[in-house]
């Protein structure tokens, strides 16, 4: 019997939690992003280059006036009662509600660690107190791939909120998928700052903003409900950022089997528009992956194109520094030596040096003679203030180009960089084609192509 272990079996393996492909292909995309060993965000990070994984569940933001049935639709879609629901302002910061393994409640510092894409909340003062998550292990409708936000009751007057509530709205906004704006017929649904803070949005993520009738069940006959549609969308179209807009406005309420209604109920359509965005966000972060291989890949070349140009310019550098340095010592030495020889006689030097070597001396020697005897006496020492100026001027410039070396890459790093070079092209692409077909054979599935 082998003495070899085997393999420690994983206590909650992926695909064991995974309910939908459309999971499946993000969580692999963001385990492609935090691998430990070659994630994408490691090895952007060792090329000077910054990434964010990608989100495994799409954001969505549910805001509007107090009491505007935001936490009783969360609770609806989740089946679970996990938000306080009722007529007084319950929610009054901000509750990220998502799926998990076990029940749990989160504090501030811990839901900014789960969800790091809202650090920049971090520069409001007081945000994150009033900041929480609850984990739920409902797998209803999509609500493993959804993350949603609870956002304030929204008022007029004086209320007084602990924190910049418009503009800590706006920036939820900016990093949500889809932002849902409930409009209450029964109360503040001509809300003065929830339309101030739509206004806002719609100047950066208009493109997000879906608008909504809630508890239309609750606003009489469908003339009462039309003519408060009418209010509401004639007020949206007075404000300078939103009355170039088209506004469609579904009415919807939660279904009670004891309370029927003959109101027209689009809350379906909010479903449908949830798993629009998670098709989307499938495709965009597919997309995204692609272009971050190819960002690290036109990164490695250009790093390795550079090291290329530092290698030759070094090279370059060195000679011009061995040139000016020769230059620098031997014509001084060479005009010392030139006067010393000429003290010989031409049978003392031979008799010092050799026959030969006396030849090639008196010849060198000769040269530099010959042209100082050529100088003007009057001009001899300006020359010799001039030769030894331009010397030390060549000890200079050796001294300088010795100091233009660039910094290049051993010979350990750039077996590193084509080590990751090869994963991207050999592993992640390959991966990320194969999740692309994936999707695109569960589109086939679903709406029979």
């Amino acid at each position: 019997m082998s003495g070899r272990k085997k393999p420690r079996a994983v206590a909650n393996p992926l695909d064991s939690t995974i309910t939908s492909p459309s999971e499946r292909i993000l969580k692999e995309c963001h385990t492609l992003y935090i691998d430990n060993g070659n994630g994408l965000v490691k090895i952007a990070e060792s090329l000077g280059v910054r990434l964010l994984p990608p989100r495994k569940k799409i954001i969505v933001m549910i805001m509007g006036n107090h009491s505007a049935g935001k936490s009783s639709f969360i609770n609806w879609y989740v089946e679970e009662h996990i938000q306080k629901t009722g007529v007084a302002i319950e929610t009054q910061g901000f509750t990220f509600i998502t799926s998990g393994r076990k029940r749990e409640s989160l504090t501030g510092n811990a839901t900014l660690h789960l969800y790091p894409h809202f650090r920049p909340l971090l520069e409001f003062k007081g945000v994150t107190d009033y900041l929480n998550a609850e984990i739920s292990t409902s797998k209803q409708k999509k609500f493993n791939l959804v993350t949603f936000v609870d956002t304030p009751g929204l008022v007029d007057g004086d209320m007084v909120y602990p924190f910049d509530v418009n503009s800590a709205i706006t920036s939820f906004g900016e990093q949500a998928d889809l932002i849902f704006v409930f409009f209450d017929p029964m109360g503040q649904a001509l809300c003065k700052r929830t339309l101030n803070i739509v206004e806002k949005l719609s100047e950066k993520c208009g493109d997000k903003l879906r608008f909504y009738l809630s508890k239309a069940d609750e606003a009489g006959r469908e003339t009462d409900r039309q003519r408060v549609m009418m209010q509401i969308v004639q007020e949206l179209c007075r404000r300078p950022g939103l009355n170039k807009c088209g506004f469609e406005m579904p009415t919807i309420y939660i279904p009670n089997p004891q309370k029927p209604s003959r109101c027209i109920n689009q809350i379906d359509e909010v479903c449908e528009t949830i798993e629009k965005s998670i098709n989307q966000a499938v495709q965009k972060t597919l997309d995204q992956l692609e272009k971050d291989c190819n960002l690290i890949i036109s990164t490695i070349n250009h790093t390795l194109e550079q090291d290329r140009m530092n290698v030759s310019s070094n090279r370059s550098n060195r000679f011009n520094s061995f040139l000016c340095g020769v230059l620098g010592i031997f014509l001084p030495s060479l005009f010392i030596l030139s006067f010393i020889i000429s003290t010989f006689a031409p049978e003392e030097l031979d008799t010092l040096v050799g026959e030969g070597l006396a030849k090639t001396l008196n010849l060198s020697t000769g040269i530099v003679v010959y042209l100082w005897d050529w100088i003007p006496e009057d001009w001899q020492i300006m020359f010799v203030i001039i030769f030894g100026a331009l010397c030390y001027f060549m000890l200079f410039l050796a001294k300088y180009f010795a100091r233009q070396g660039s910094k290049t890459i051993t010979k350990r790093e750039k077996k590193k960089l084509a080590e990751y070079s090869d994963y991207i092209q050999d592993v992640v692409k390959p991966k990320k084609r194969k999740l692309y077909e994936e999707y695109l054979r569960q589109c086939a599935a679903e709406y029979d192509f």
